[in-house]
């Protein structure tokens, strides 16, 4: 029993460890808890309608809640650890009952404030290997905490950037619909090559920060779900352009459209369709039609 728990402990761990590792300092934020995590959030909260106060605050809520699981389920390992060692491998404090002791109880509480770095003093461990597991538990809570803000700090810019480019295509749209006599040849190629490198980027915070999918944008003009239809759209009069460097802003514009909708295929919406179906099924996923 007590190797069993032992080794469940250790897997558990190491199954967190590589977990934040992955979500937070791989190149493509592969992990495997945080996407059941957000998932699961963005089905409960994701559903609401964009007049409900909570319809924006999925991306947040799926954030802390996922810190809380990855924590959750490191003092869960620790727990286990400890427990199959008590209460031989440790010494308590003299001001503790021992009528009151409870294996369990007593390994969950010493996991909890030694994960947060609080250290009672109260239930100390005596064994050479837990002296030893005790400290790489309260390095790994207090690493958790900073790799958790420093990832914070990293998504908002994404998000931002985002939005950016949703103004910046909703803008576009509205010039063009204030005189509808205007042509897409009078459109400036730097402005569709600007927004080809600004869909590439947001291609890019995609495959990065896939958390950022489960943040939702409930003013339409500032949703990229609802502004990335017309950037098939644009792309596709540029790209039927008379004029050689439009059809070649364009086709920028197409591939780049095209890339950020095999991203969304892949990792979130998983429907192995076209572009276009793709992305009007992300404008329908976040409430938007486009």
């Amino acid at each position: 029993m007590q190797w069993t728990a032992t080794v469940i402990g250790i897997v558990l761990v190491a199954l967190i460890v590589r977990d934040v590792f992955h979500t937070m300092f791989h190149p493509v934020g592969n992990g495997s808890i945080a996407p059941m995590v957000m998932k699961l959030n963005w089905r409960l909260l994701g559903q609401m309608p964009p007049q409900r106060r909570m319809a924006g605050l999925t991306g947040p809520f799926g954030i802390a809640m996922l810190v809380l699981a990855w924590g959750g389920i490191a003092v869960l390992g620790w727990t286990l650890i400890y427990w199959a060692q008590m209460p031989e491998g440790f010494a308590y404090g003299s001001e503790l009952d021992p009528n009151q002791r409870h294996a369990f109880l007593d390994s969950l509480y010493l996991s909890l404030v030694t994960i947060a770095t609080l250290g009672f003093g109260d239930v100390v461990p005596t064994s050479a290997t837990l002296r030893l597991a005790a400290p790489v538990e309260a390095l790994f809570g207090f690493m958790l905490l900073t790799a958790a803000v420093s990832w914070v700090l990293e998504i908002y810019p994404a998000l931002h950037r985002r939005r950016v480019l949703a103004l910046q295509l909703s803008t576009l749209r509205r010039a063009r619909e204030a005189d509808p006599g205007l042509s897409i040849d009078s459109v400036p190629v730097d402005v569709l090559t600007s927004l080809a490198a600004s869909i590439v980027e947001a291609r890019n915070d995609f495959n990065q920060y896939s958390a950022t999918y489960y943040f939702r944008d409930l003013e339409a003009d500032a949703s990229l779900a609802a502004s990335l239809v017309y950037a098939t759209q644009l792309a596709a009069e540029a790209t039927a352009s008379d004029q050689a460097p439009l059809r070649m802003a364009g086709l920028l514009m197409t591939t780049a459209v095209d890339s950020l909708a095999e991203v969304l295929d892949r990792e979130f919406l998983q429907l192995g369709a076209d572009t276009h179906t793709v992305v009007r099924a992300y404008a329908v996923d976040h409430r938007h039609t486009g």
